[in-house]
């Protein structure tokens, strides 16, 4: 390879998207304590009871013995007699989360947000608002942020029923001028017929397209159920047979163990080329922000023994955040374009 091939392949690796993937552990660990009002997320298990529903439901005559949310809409969507139910369920679900605002203080959202550039993509599968009302505060700070994608619905996201539009729920279609519709949040288990929702097939062709070309990609918090097979068909679509991904890194964040994680992406993971993180701080996204990919090819590729020097820590406060990220943007701006970002050597 010439070195000006070696160049160009050097710009165009360090230029591939990072896509993150969020779970309800990432809301977890973004509002341990609670989020503004001392609210706290939840997951499916026993969730039914947070909503005041268990005698609705008891009363309903359910075969599953199940708590899990997604188990009992399950079989309230396969009866005719469960139409008011269900209606109910998605009334009380929107309520709650709805209610959920974020604390004041920088959080894992904003910093997730701000660690990443427009040629990268965060998924999300949770319902609570966290991750847009960081979105818009965080844009205050630069305009080159992520693009996101809500793969089970969000909300405080909408669209048009009748146009190719979405976004935030209180905004209008900009071509009839209605407000948008809140979007699907729950989906029967046997039948996760994802393309019947075009707002929702709309986000989900945006992280395929993504996941094509990703060169990293991060698992914050989810789990990869089983229970939801046709998510993970469709990214292991898009992300190919791992054998073709020798180059590409996974990376999870999470408290669950190594081998179990790795046993759940054994069908996206090449080999050895993965790293396993307890704490957003610890991962790729809090120790190099907007340097993930510079990061991955300059350790990787060019051998080099990296140190993180710019880097997001706990408890910082939104003037040490502004001052990192727009050292950053300035660096981002002020490169060429034939050039490409390194890291510092340590």
């Amino acid at each position: 390879m010439t070195p000006e091939k070696a160049k160009e392949f050097q710009r165009i690796m360090k230029n591939r998207p990072h896509v993150v993937i969020l779970g309800a552990g990432a809301t977890v660990a973004a509002i341990p304590n609670g989020d503004k009002n001392g609210k706290k997320s939840s997951v499916m298990d026993g969730f039914i009871e947070k909503l005041g529903m268990t005698q609705i439901i008891q009363d309903a005559g359910l075969k599953t013995k199940s708590s899990n949310l997604e188990d009992i809409y399950t079989e309230l969507h396969e009866r005719d007699d469960c139409n008011e139910i269900r209606s109910l369920l998605d009334q009380r679900i929107r309520g709650y989360f709805s209610a959920i605002e974020i604390p004041d203080e920088p959080n894992i959202y904003d910093l997730l947000l701000l660690s990443l550039r427009k040629k990268d993509l965060v998924g999300t599968f949770n319902w609570d608002p966290l991750l847009l009302q960081a979105y818009q505060r965080v844009s205050k700070i630069t305009k080159d942020l992520p693009d996101l994608a809500f793969l089970h619905g969000n909300v405080l996201v909408g669209c048009c029923p009748d146009h190719k539009y979405g976004g935030i729920i209180y905004a209008k279609c900009p071509q009839c001028g209605n407000y948008f519709q809140p979007g699907r949040l729950l989906y029967p288990i046997r039948e996760k017929n994802y393309a019947e929702d075009p707002y929702i097939k709309d986000n989900w062709n945006a992280i395929r397209n993504r996941l094509r070309s990703a060169y990293l990609v991060t698992i914050f918090g989810y789990s990869a159920p089983k229970t939801d097979s046709e998510a993970i068909a469709l990214m292991k679509e898009a992300w190919g047979s791992v054998d073709d991904r020798n180059l590409e890194d996974f990376e999870f964040i999470d408290i669950r163990s190594e081998d179990e994680l790795t046993d759940s992406w054994s069908d996206f993971v090449h080999s050895h080329h993965y790293e396993v993180h307890s704490s957003f701080f610890a991962s790729s996204l809090g120790k190099h922000p907007r340097r993930t990919t510079v990061e991955l090819f300059d350790r990787t590729m060019e051998c080099k023994f990296t140190r993180a020097t710019r880097k997001f820590e706990p408890d910082m406060d939104w003037i040490k955040v502004k001052k990192l990220v727009e050292v950053l943007v300035k660096e981002e701006v002020e490169i060429g374009d034939d050039e490409f970002l390194s890291i510092e050597s340590a």
